[in-house]
């Protein structure tokens, strides 16, 4: 029975289900509203974490960013191309072709004797691929807290920010530490906050001369191509009543003429979606809902700061 060749058949499909399942886990796309947009060299690391982003925050999924930043990258996260390379890749690659594709020509699997060897195969691919997806997740970055709770979030919208901060840093400046190369001050910070807005009202009256204004081209790219497609489906998102609740510097540095900004927002928003036709909801509540992102900004030689990045946090 169990050198049937429909078994046989069975078998190796349902092994490379088994591992290849796992290894979908990790290349899902991101959709719109993800996480997408360039960080510059920093595009394939995970994001510090901060007070107001505590969890860890995955590299940027959709970029156009070249695969020269990507391997620019350091140990934070590893390669996304690197599933067959190194050791692992090796053993798995081996266990693939010697033993899973030898069962394809009636070779390798004869009696219950074979059976067993070809559960012993499954196992052990199954630990090879979990092993290397664990490998591949970002690690923790950020660790300058004992807790990322114990941290104030001294950076909190216009009206309520401390004043008196010691030097031209904010306090949340002071508190990223070596991770803000540039020491951004409050222009900056208030730059940050503006553009929050300046964004959700530009994308909610559709004006693309607003966006570009504000974005990079690839994030512009990237904003028209979302509402392109709400045009194509005849509905309207609608962003209005954005107000900041709390912001934090997770890390800002320096690459050649240009700065960046990686900054956690968390904000508040109405955030529907119509029908253009019937004025129907179909998507989101008309109710206030807060939510945090991380925003990356650029600014080159020394112009106004652009969106760069946005990801879930």
């Amino acid at each position: 029975m169990f050198a049937s060749r429909g078994f046989r058949l069975s078998a190796v499909l349902a092994t490379l289900v088994m591992a290849f399942s796992l290894v979908a886990v990790d290349t899902a796309e991101a959709r719109s509203g993800g996480s997408f947009g360039s960080r510059g060299t920093r595009t394939y690391q995970s994001v510090p974490a901060t007070p107001t982003s505590p969890g860890v925050t995955a590299p940027v999924q959709r970029s156009m960013t070249s695969t020269t930043a990507r391997q620019a990258g350091t140990t934070a996260t590893a390669p996304r191309s690197g599933w067959f390379g190194g050791f692992g890749g090796w053993m798995l690659g081996g266990l693939l072709f010697s033993g899973l594709f030898g069962l394809m020509f009636g070779a390798g699997f004869g009696g219950f004797g074979g059976f067993i060897s070809l559960i012993f195969q499954v196992i052990l691919i199954s630990l090879v691929v979990s092993w290397l997806f664990r490998r591949r997740r970002p690690a923790m970055a950020g660790a300058g807290y004992g807790s990322p709770y114990e941290a104030r979030q001294d950076w909190q919208p216009s009206g309520g920010r401390p004043s008196g901060s010691a030097g031209p840093r904010t306090q949340a400046s002071a508190r990223a530490g070596a991770r803000d190369e540039l020491g951004l001050g409050d222009r900056d910070v208030r730059a940050f906050e503006g553009r929050l807005s300046e964004l959700q009202n530009a994308y909610a009256r559709e004006d693309f001369d607003g966006l570009r204004r504000i974005t990079t081209p690839e994030m512009m790219s990237y904003l028209t191509e979302e509402l392109a497609t709400n045009a194509r489906d005849g509905v309207r998102n609608e962003v209005y009543d954005v107000r900041l609740l709390s912001g934090d510097i997770a890390e800002a540095w320096r690459e050649g003429s240009d700065e960046y900004a990686t900054v956690p927002l968390r904000y508040e928003s109405r955030d529907i979606t119509r029908e253009v036709a019937t004025g129907k909801i179909v998507k989101g509540e008309d109710g206030v809902v807060a939510r945090t992102e991380i925003w990356t900004f650029v600014r080159h030689s020394g112009g106004p700061w652009l969106v760069s990045a946005i990801q879930q946090a």
